[in-house]
C-alpha cells in the first residue's frame, strides 16, 4: 500500500489550496482514509477524514472551511482547504485504515498506512 500526497505550498493568509493523496495497493472506494497534519514539536492532529459510506468528520478546528472527498475513479483522495490561517501551518498526511468500511478515527494510532506528508505554509 502506497500514500502519495502533493499540493502542499506557500499561500497567504485567507487564500485557499487543494491536497492531493493518491492510494495504490486498496480499493480507495471501501477504505477509510483521513488527512492529519503535523506542526514542529507536535503529534499528528486529525483534520478529516471520509469512510467506505462516504460519511465524513472533521476537527472542529477546520469545519466549514476544509472539505474532504476522493475520486474512486483516479483513487485519489483530495482536501480542499479554504479560508487558511497561519495556524493551518503543517505538514499533512494521508492515511488510510486496513480494515475495509472501518469507522472514522481521529486517533493516529487507528491508521495502518501514511504518507510522507505535503508542507502547507499559511503567511499572515
Amino acid at each position: 500500500v502506497q500514500l502519495i500526497e502533493s499540493g502542499g505550498g506557500l499561500v497567504q493568509a485567507g487564500g485557499s489550496l487543494r491536497l492531493s493523496c493518491v492510494v495504490s495497493g486498496r480499493t480507495l472506494s471501501k477504505s477509510t482514509v483521513a488527512w492529519f497534519r503535523q506542526s514542529p514539536g507536535k503529534s499528528h492532529a486529525f483534520v478529516a477524514g471520509i469512510d467506505g459510506h462516504d460519511r465524513t468528520d472533521y476537527s472542529s478546528l477546520v469545519k466549514g472551511r476544509f472539505s474532504i472527498s476522493r475520486s474512486n475513479d483516479k483513487e485519489t483522495l483530495y482536501l480542499q482547504m479554504n479560508s487558511l490561517e497561519p495556524e493551518d501551518t503543517a505538514d499533512y498526511h494521508c492515511a488510510a485504515r486496513a480494515d475495509d468500511f472501518a469507522w472514522i478515527a481521529m486517533e493516529p494510532g487507528r491508521y495502518d498506512y501514511w504518507g510522507r506528508g505535503t508542507e502547507v505554509t499559511v503567511s499572515s
